[in-house]
């Protein structure tokens, strides 16, 4: 928190708006503090805290409508890319496309306090075909409660932040040794989820010619195929595989838990 203090102290808003924009568009950035740390700045009177406000949100947005208008043109590629990192990808575009399904388009409005769905939410209504306008103005609202929030709790407890920040330096080579056994520990945790969830990162999957060579030669009556796609890229009206069934992506536990065990499954989604 001492560094991020002392580079806005230095380069002021340039390091505001890197930090608030590389973090809106999906970099591992922590935005949130940086806007901590700048709202105590402003409580010590080194930065202006309308100014602080204005280039958060300016920074934000700017973001957010560069992964709305990529979203819109690449559609889950976008997503996908996004999600490539997470333990399992699948998951965590669905967890996205669940809460605009079960929240509506507001979920705009707290996306950002949500880890794994602040970066996803802007590209997802963009290929949901969302209108720019009703974009801005739902992302502008939860950018502003983002940005108050906690540019807020930095100028509120700027005192209690200056005492930490003079402890630090005071016992900087003990705090320095806690940060990088705190760095090694989450390594270690990221290491042993990977190594727990491996076997869901490779999905068996069938190339489209051969499922449709089965289906052709009549063995469709050994097989199951459902159609899997995601809330907003489906409705009733909707084409389908020939044959194929409609199943929600938010009940397929409870929808497949009676199937014959003799069939073969095949899910297709967006």
């Amino acid at each position: 928190m001492h560094e991020i203090v002392s580079l806005l102290e230095k380069h002021g808003y340039a390091v505001l708006a890197l930090i608030v924009f590389c973090e809106a568009v999906g970099l591992p950035v922590p935005a949130a503090l940086g806007l901590i740390a700048a709202g105590a700045a402003s409580a010590w009177h080194h930065l202006r805290a309308e100014m602080v406000l204005m280039v958060a949100l300016s920074a934000m947005l700017l973001g957010d409508t560069l992964l709305f208008i990529l979203g819109r043109s690449t559609g889950w590629t976008l997503l996908g890319f996004l999600c490539r990192l997470a333990l399992n990808p699948e998951s965590c575009i669905l967890r996205s496309a669940e809460s605009f399904y079960r929240r509506g388009r507001t979920t705009l409005m707290f996306a950002k306090f949500v880890p794994g769905i602040n970066s996803l939410a802007p590209p997802l209504a963009g290929s949901m075909r969302m209108s720019y306008g009703q974009f801005v103005r739902l992302d502008l609202i939860g950018a502003c409660l983002y940005t108050i929030a906690y540019a807020g709790i930095g100028y509120l407890f700027s005192g209690v932040i200056e005492a930490v920040a003079g402890a630090a330096r005071t016992v900087g080579r003990a705090v320095e040794w806690l940060l990088l056994l705190a760095v090694l520990g989450y390594v270690a945790y990221r290491v042993h989820l990977y190594w727990k969830h491996r076997k869901y990162r490779v999905v068996p999957r069938v190339q489209v010619a051969e499922l449709a060579q089965k289906l052709a030669s009549g063995e469709d009556r050994k097989m199951i195929v459902a159609d899997v796609r995601s809330h907003g890229y489906y409705d009733p009206g909707a084409m389908r595989i020939k044959g194929s069934i409609r199943l929600e992506p938010n009940n397929l536990l409870a929808t497949v838990k009676d199937w014959p065990r003799d069939k073969e499954i095949y899910l297709y989604c967006t």
